[in-house]
């Protein structure tokens, strides 16, 4: 009992990090896809043939796509400003070597190959940086729950208590986030071709496995008096419930409203909750219980902080509603791509903006409450966070084309313009279509199987935690262990993966 309420004073009573922090934070992981995906097309420019050895493939992307995510948070974090310069140089060398070495006969002016570059096609049917996107959120979660008990892990990256922005704060909101990207309302292309309420029944027997885990985790926690941060969620609620329902709740609203209104539906739920959390006694008794004594007594009293943050949550799922939809118009040329490059970023400083006003004249951003502050700042990193994917895989694309038959695993395809003929069109497609190429490629081994991924990482966490002294861990120790977690982790996707094994019981 005593180590149980030392661990959980070592992750209580915290304040986050500062915005610029997170930010600086959030470009390593685009930065990190650029440098593997320079690396592949570099060993194409090598020897003339992809990265065909699985064995090679796993540990090029992970020594590239979640090592440095892994040191970063750890015992390079007192140099965190610096880490994005750091490896954007290292992309910048290798960039130049494949732009020196290019064969002759691909050798054109730099200008010619701009232009190529702008009327570039890609493929309509696949948005890499969607995946990529949800995968590296579930990547930096599962890092993060178990490093957040090791003294190496920063306290000021762990859940903020009440007000500040920890990078935690932020992943639990980036969940829903990327959860709603890709809902059947927003992958649904018919209109009007079926009843109102059928994605809300789909959604009502899809729900049921986080239902399942979120009554395994209450029980498994309570029976071995398991250490947990009670003001985050509550005593008996946690996010598997939150995420189940936030997806029924928004899926009952998408089939009330509009779902190309979605945004305004999101605005007006986070204003009236922060009206309300301003107005009333709702603030107070979010953080104070009902007596102001902190009171736990009762269903209501608790879980209030898991049950009536379900309004911000709510209203996060309902903006990245809009967002895919905005994502899914046909945009299947580079310069498109470009152009919504320009308008999310113009959405983004408006974000800030926003959030700069609401924090000075309501609140600061509250994980605890998903005040109207939080919601703000959640979908603007968010933005930013798929804005620099987006941008990486624009730049992989245009090396691509500086080496001809080169390929990266989940990038954009190059196709042939709308009006080539199609005996032609199917030659522009290569192998791999939808970033399934003919070798192995972690981002889409975890993304095949994401609830899985997210479910063995948190039963690792709460077995190391059991098995290790974590508080007390020495750095080594600490890296090895957690090096170990995540490429056991990383490894059972890949080998799932690899035999084309999708678990998935609903």
């Amino acid at each position: 009992m005593a180590q149980k309420h030392l661990k959980e004073a070592f992750i209580s009573n915290l304040n986050g990090t500062s915005l610029l922090e997170i930010s600086l934070g959030l470009s390593l992981a685009p930065l990190c896809l650029l440098c593997r995906g320079l690396l592949l097309i570099l060993y194409y420019l090598h020897y003339g043939k992809p990265l065909s050895s699985r064995k090679y493939s796993l540990l090029l992307d992970f020594l590239v796509l979640v090592s440095p995510l892994l040191f970063s948070c750890t015992v390079l974090s007192p140099i965190i400003f610096f880490m994005p310069t750091i490896i954007a140089a290292f992309c910048a060398g290798i960039f130049s070597k494949i732009y020196s070495q290019r064969t002759r006969e691909t050798r054109v002016p730099f200008r010619q190959i701009v232009q190529d570059f702008q009327k570039t096609y890609l493929d309509p049917e696949y948005i890499p940086a969607i995946t990529v996107f949800r995968v590296y959120i579930n990547v930096l979660t599962a890092i993060s729950i178990l490093a957040v008990d090791f003294p190496q892990y920063p306290r000021r990256y762990a859940k903020a208590e009440t007000y500040g922005t920890g990078a935690m704060d932020l992943g639990v909101g980036a969940f829903i986030f990327g959860n709603a990207l890709v809902c059947p309302e927003v992958r649904q292309k018919s209109h009007g071709t079926q009843p109102k309420f059928s994605n809300l029944a789909r959604q009502l027997f899809s729900v049921w496995p986080l239902i399942f885990l979120g009554v395994g985790r209450l029980l498994s926690v309570k029976s071995i008096e398991y250490h947990e941060h009670t003001s985050e969620y509550g005593l008996h609620w946690n996010f598997f419930f939150t995420l189940a329902f936030v997806r029924l709740a928004a899926s009952l609203l998408l089939a009330i409203f509009p779902k190309n209104k979605s945004w305004i539906v999101a605005i007006n739920l986070a204003v009236l909750y922060q009206l309300s959390l301003n107005t009333t006694s709702l603030k107070m008794f979010i953080l104070h219980g009902s007596d102001g004594r902190d009171t736990r007594v009762g269903f209501l009293n608790a879980n209030r902080e898991g049950l009536l943050s379900l309004v911000g949550y709510l209203a996060i799922y309902m903006a990245s509603v809009q967002v895919g939809l905005c994502l899914l118009k046909c945009r299947n040329s580079v310069k498109g791509w470009i152009d919504a490059v320009g308008f999310v970023l113009l959405m983004v400083l408006l974000l800030f903006v926003f959030l700069h006003v609401s924090q000075a004249y309501t609140d600061p951003v509250s994980r605890r409450m998903a005040n109207l502050s939080y919601c703000i700042w959640v979908v603007a990193h968010c933005l930013t966070l798929f804005i620099c994917f987006v941008v990486t895989d624009l730049t992989l694309v245009f090396t691509k084309l500086l080496v001809k038959g080169s390929s990266v695993p989940s990038c954009w395809n190059l196709v042939k313009p709308p009006n080539t003929s199609k005996e032609h069109e199917a030659e522009a497609v290569p192998r791999g279509r939808k970033g399934k190429l003919s070798h192995g490629c972690l981002i889409s081994a975890i993304n095949q199987n994401q609830l899985l991924f997210f479910l063995l990482a948190n039963v690792m966490t709460g077995t190391v935690n059991i098995l290790v002294d974590t508080i007390h861990s020495k750095t080594a120790f600490t890296l090895c262990i957690l090096h170990l977690y995540m490429f056991f982790n990383c490894l059972i996707m890949y080998i799932l993966h690899a035999k084309n094994t999708v678990i998935k019981f609903w």
